[in-house]
């Protein structure tokens, strides 16, 4: 009866122990899904932010060439504007030139229009004489032929009472005739006068004309440069000020994208740093085995031993096999690509990669102890089990709790934060960029291995303040841990 009894309670707990078991798998089940739809959720977050970094970046570049443009429009207006300037100052100039030679041709056509009146006010005189002159000799020649003419004078010399009374005639006689000839004379010389008087006042008003045709010629040649250039001119100023209206406009355009991409880089720098932490937390549950060794192409082995020259070159050759772990531990996990090239391309991840110099060293070659070091870990040798490394000091602004220090790399499996660093995290989502901690300014940003919210951290659109951290630390542009190839680290 008591082994039926001890049977029926081994039964029970036996069944009781499979279905807690088979509960705590659901649960688990449950757990990871969820976690995996927030991954998901926060995955979805980032692209959204990377799309509108891009469009941003795309508006960025088109304002950047229209601005561009608008700058050779300003300086090529600006050009011509110098240009037409001085072309109104040459005609000032001409205008200089021009007034004195119109102040010339005037006082010259004053002096023919007193020319002109003198001459005048003669031939009204001279034509006053010819009419006397002439009713003088129109009465002597009738007097003559009333009394005979000509022969009247051979009458009178017939009547001579002697020779002497004859010479006496005849010299008065010669003396009558000569004063007729000098009078006929006199009134053919006036009349000659006022012929060459009136011809001379011809002559003198067809030079007044000349005169004030050439006067309005230059008038009108004057007035009608000035104000072509002076209305290009004003036309040239129009546009000039308005080109420079546009571009104090792209300015003012640049300077509201700029600081929208500023707070995307933000937003897109706190996304990541969730989602690693997600991805950590979720890892943490299954604890996912990514040893053994990996069968890599030589372009492969060429990265990987790239970037641990990138971003350990100055560590040991156990900070080297650390940071080549990192890499094939992620391509043996399931929350990131499964090849080399992609994992250390992946979008935000590496930031020696982001610069450049991954593959810069690739173009030289990497060196041999770099080469040596990627070879171990393909072949399966790891340093931990390592999926995140930074430089301590970010390790220890973002509280992670549990990390390996490796030289001057914090190392770190589950992203796992302290209670202070979480609360003090919180705040800093409402801080402003004031009150962003200022200390150690000269500290090197995270390592290459975590998202990129290390260059634009999320509690502001300012970078977190950083240590001055000797050996292996980064430039504060990148979140990679490694110095520069064969350096000290420093």
């Amino acid at each position: 009866m008591k082994k039926q009894i001890l049977s029926a309670l081994l039964i029970i707990t036996i069944l009781i122990f499979e279905l807690s078991f088979v509960s705590l798998g659901s649960s688990m089940d449950e757990t990871i899904a969820g976690m995996e739809q927030q991954e998901a959720q926060t995955k979805e977050k980032i692209s959204d932010l990377e799309r509108q970094t891009q469009e941003t970046q795309d508006a960025i570049n088109e304002l950047n060439e229209q601005k561009a443009q608008t700058q050779d429009n300003v300086s090529s207006l600006q050009d011509q504007k110098t240009q037409l300037q001085s072309t109104v100052n040459d005609y000032s100039d001409q205008l200089d030139t021009l007034s004195s030679e119109i102040a010339q041709t005037q006082e010259s056509m004053a002096e023919v229009s007193a020319q002109i009146v003198e001459l005048n006010a003669s031939l009204q005189e001279n034509e006053e004489l010819r009419k006397q002159r002439y009713e003088s000799l129109k009465k002597r020649i009738q007097m003559i032929y009333e009394k005979g003419g000509e022969g009247n004078f051979f009458l009178i010399l017939l009547d001579s009472s002697s020779l002497q009374d004859f010479l006496t005639k005849f010299e008065y006689i010669n003396d009558i005739v000569a004063y007729d000839q000098m009078k006929l004379a006199e009134y053919q010389t006036i009349v000659d006068t006022i012929a060459a008087q009136v011809a001379e006042v011809e002559v003198k008003e067809a030079e007044l004309d000349e005169y004030q045709a050439q006067l309005d010629e230059k008038h009108g040649e004057l007035e009608d440069l000035t104000d072509a250039v002076m209305g290009e001119l004003s036309s040239t100023s129009s546009t000039l000020s308005s080109e420079r209206n546009k571009l104090a406009d792209y300015e003012d355009q640049l300077a509201e994208l700029d600081k929208k991409m500023k707070s995307l880089e933000s937003q897109t720098a706190a996304a990541q740093a969730e989602l690693a932490k997600q991805i950590a937390e979720r890892l943490a549950l299954t604890k996912e085995d990514t040893s053994g060794s990996y069968a890599a192409s030589a372009t492969e082995l060429e990265w990987l031993a790239a970037t641990i020259q990138a971003e350990a070159g100055g560590e040991s050759y156990t900070g080297k096999l650390a940071v080549g772990s990192v890499i094939m531990n992620r391509v043996k996990s399931s929350a990131f690509p499964n090849d080399i090239v992609s994992v250390i391309t992946q979008t935000n991840q590496f930031a020696s990669y982001r610069s450049g110099k991954v593959e810069l060293i690739i173009s030289n070659g990497p060196n041999s102890t770099c080469i040596q070091a990627a070879q171990e870990v393909l072949d399966g040798a790891r340093v931990g089990d390592y999926l995140f490394f930074m430089t301590q000091y970010w390790a220890d602004y973002y509280g992670i709790s549990e990390y390996t220090m490796i030289g001057n790399h914090a190392f770190f499996y589950r992203w796992v934060t302290n209670k202070k660093s979480d609360d003090q995290g919180s705040a800093d989502q409402n801080a402003t960029q004031e009150q962003t901690p200022q200390e150690n300014s000269s500290q090197e940003n995270p390592d290459a291995a975590v998202p990129e919210e290390q260059s634009q951290p999320a509690p502001s659109e300012e970078a977190p303040p950083e240590d001055n951290n000797e050996g292996g630390g980064d430039n504060p542009s990148e979140e990679g841990g490694g110095s520069e190839d064969g350096g000290d680290g420093s």
